[in-house]
């Protein structure tokens, strides 16, 4: 892995004018590499490269845009050894993770270079032709979290590419070398100023927000960020596609069979050690299975190799960060503190590294932390219920809704009360699959907008309507 890394603003490769910070590995707490830490005034640097870019990349013909998107897939596959090394020591996730994320990345990137852009046609009459088109925005910022940094950068990035738009990107101060990496390697396909990428903390994302030559933002995170982003996108009316926190519910029915469920049930709840956004993390198990399933998932939890990532055994990885990290252990404390029991892990690990075992927590119910609040790390409430009615209304009691799940052996059943989850994305027998041409977004507190498919696609376009008499 290279040790030196810069800001990428015009084509050109460039230090931050206002100095660097280190970026720490999670697993040791030791120094991976230091970022550039960019200036303001480089933010309207990398506006201005981009506005001036748009000039001449929102007229670049659809076929070739596609190329260059699917020349983009193939330089992020030639150095996927690379970019999942560094979402390793970055980010902390395990070496099998890290390359599940760079090989999603190429293929969403190929999923947008081939999407269509559709024009609508809405009267085609004797005297006239109605047509409805989608043009490019102009300048998008994106800004993404520490929890994918890759994959969602790609998310990001590559709608806007394929509809037009030039980009400027901000990602997480705890994970940014992959994303300033996969820019640098980026702008050898693409003209200089399309895709730039500055690095920065509270000052960089307050100056975009309100960054009167950015026509959108595009964020992933929590929700109180997200609303400080709206209230500052009002001075230009930029268009926004919120994706903020969630605290999703899965629903068990007692039809289940255990043995058959239950790997699903935890894969999806522990994903990337519990720490995405779309993840399960309150679980309604009814009382016939309720003993049987916490006995079946500590199994699979006392099964998992937790450690550096790097170490080819390992499947459990660290927190990311020590913030991350205080938030889950007051969580899990103040469960034990409510009378909640530990079925297993339920403290941090001794040693360096950022490191919380599974931990899954029974006897426990609404109105505790645990299950109130996201924990967004790898620990698990498990909520015992008897009328599914009432499991549905603790589900929907939340103010977020990004995803929730049904679980049972009665398809039917289950999609009746997945259609009366408040949530973007109800799932039948599984939880946080997130597909490139199927859009996904929140509803409440989750954030507003779509990413992924046509729906998604066209978010980062205005509507056109060509009126034509013949």
């Amino acid at each position: 892995m290279q040790t030196h890394f810069s800001l990428t603003i015009n084509g050109q490769q460039t230090g931050g004018d206002a100095g660097q910070f280190d970026v720490l590995n999670p697993a040791t707490e030791t120094m991976v590499a230091s970022a550039p830490l960019a200036s303001v005034d480089q933010l309207d640097q990398a506006v201005e490269a981009a506005a001036e870019a748009f000039k001449s990349w929102q007229h670049t013909p659809d076929a070739e845009r596609q190329a260059l998107l699917h020349s983009i897939a193939d330089v992020i596959a030639a150095n996927a050894d690379e970019l999942a090394e560094i979402i390793v020591l970055e980010q902390g996730k395990p070496m099998f993770l890290a390359h599940a994320e760079v090989t999603g990345a190429v293929a969403w990137t190929r999923y947008n270079a081939d999407l269509p852009i559709p024009v609508d046609i809405i009267e085609d009459s004797e005297h006239k032709r109605i047509e409805a088109h989608h043009k490019p925005l102009g300048v998008v910022a994106s800004i993404t979290p520490w929890n994918w940094p890759l994959m969602i950068a790609i998310w990001h990035i590559m709608p806007a590419l394929r509809t037009g738009n030039t980009v400027v990107c901000k990602p997480s101060e705890y994970t940014p070398l992959n994303t300033l990496r996969l820019v640098e390697l980026i702008n050898q396909v693409l003209p200089a100023g399309v895709l730039n990428v500055v690095t920065g903390q509270a000052e960089i994302g307050g100056a975009i927000s309100s960054h009167p030559g950015i026509s959108k933002i595009v964020f992933t995170g929590s929700t109180p960020t997200g609303q400080r982003i709206m209230s500052s996108a009002a001075t230009n009316l930029k268009r926004l596609t919120l994706e903020l926190g969630g605290n999703d519910a899965a629903i068990i029915l007692p039809d289940v069979d255990v043995d058959a469920v239950a790997e699903g049930i935890f894969q999806t709840a522990f994903l990337n050690m519990g720490q995405t956004c779309a993840a399960l993390k309150r679980l309604y198990v009814h009382d016939d299975i309720y003993d049987a399933l916490c006995n079946k998932l500590v199994e699979l939890a006392q099964a998992q190799v937790v450690g550096n990532g790097l170490d080819a055994e390992v499947t459990f990885g660290p927190v990311q960060n020590a913030n991350q990290l205080k938030i889950v252990t007051t969580l899990v404390d103040d469960a034990k503190a409510q009378g909640a029991r530990i079925l297993c892990g339920g403290e941090r690990l001794a040693g360096p590294g950022y490191f919380f075992p599974p931990t899954l927590v029974a006897d426990i119910t609404d109105g505790t932390r645990l299950v109130d609040e996201e924990q967004f790390g790898p620990v698990l409430p498990i909520i015992r219920y008897q009328d599914v009615e009432e499991a549905l209304a603790r589900a929907n009691a939340a103010d977020v809704g990004l995803g929730g799940s049904i679980w049972s052996a009665d398809i039917d059943t289950a999609t009746q009360l997945a259609n009366r989850l408040e949530c973007g994305t109800a799932w039948i027998n599984g939880h946080a699959e997130v597909l490139p041409h199927a859009p996904f977004g929140g509803c409440k507190m989750s954030g507003f907008g779509v990413e992924f498919g046509e729906q998604g696609m066209l978010e980062y376009t205005r509507l056109q309507v060509i009126n034509i008499n013949k």
